[in-house]
């Protein structure tokens, strides 16, 4: 990622609160990028002059780390890996530089809007559910037909640690996460490190946004990717993964290590 952080490295910064505002006024598309850290400097390092980078207390690169509840029977895993319309994921997000911690809500409904909603959660229990983090999830459980959460028995399963860089396109032409040094982690301590796995995530308006067109000149095309379900199947190939079978066979194959 040399020729990438080099390119980054001479953008101008945005402040948070300057990326929010520019944000909130996209009608936004999703795109999900899988690719090498090769392909992802090459593309990269073509990234236009005015493209502006995230940058807080003179870092453009922030620790993340997720940990994902789900069921004993991964409930919420499978409703995704089978394309159910009415699904849920929980986790706690925490920025490990600034120590600030959130947990996650994110629900599908019959209809397939999806409504994703979040509340401070305390850092140092960003491990666990605890019974307040239960009762807020309960609310948005409801609206799918779960009307007892607490019978879910819902636990750690699954976390993820990584770097992200943000990046806000000129023109309005959108947001873009890049993800680095990815790592999951079972609840029973197997690891899985894919250093040369680099994730893109753009946000744009109704138009192609200019980091996909990017990309895509470069042809790198937007996969099927999530972080939780990917990556629990990579570690679990037991489980059904026909949805992810592409990106895990192309980008998936360092073997885990057990604890």
């Amino acid at each position: 990622m040399t020729g990438a952080r080099q390119r980054i490295a001479q953008l101008d910064p945005i402040t948070l609160d300057e990326l929010v505002a520019a944000a909130a006024m996209l009608t936004r598309v999703d795109r999900k990028y899988a690719m090498s850290a090769a392909d992802a400097r090459r593309a990269l390092a073509d990234l236009p002059c005015d493209t502006r980078v995230l940058t807080m207390d003179d870092s453009r690169a922030f620790e993340y780390e997720s940990y994902y509840f789900d069921t004993p029977g991964l409930l919420s895993y499978r409703m995704a890996a089978l394309g159910r319309r009415r699904r849920f994921k929980l986790r706690t997000r925490s920025y490990l530089d600034s120590k600030d911690a959130f947990l996650e809500l994110k629900t599908r409904g019959a209809r397939s809007t999806t409504v994703k909603e979040r509340i401070v959660y305390d850092f140092d229990e960003r491990e666990i559910l605890t019974d307040d983090g239960l009762e807020y999830a309960s609310a948005g459980l409801a609206g799918l037909g779960i009307d007892d959460p607490q019978a879910l028995r819902l636990q750690p399963t699954l976390a993820t640690r990584y770097r992200r860089t943000t990046l806000l396109a000129p023109g309005n032409g959108g947001r873009t996460t890049i993800d680095t040094d990815l790592v999951w982690e079972l609840a029973d301590g197997t690891v899985l490190e894919l250093p040369d796995l680099v994730i893109v995530e753009t946000k744009s308006g109704q138009r192609t946004g200019v980091v996909d067109r990017l990309l895509w000149a470069h042809g790198v095309r937007p996969e099927a990717i999530s972080k939780y379900g990917t990556g629990l199947a990579a570690l679990r190939p037991d489980l059904p993964s026909n949805k992810w079978a592409r990106v895990l066979r192309r980008r998936f194959q360092t073997a885990a290590v057990a604890a």
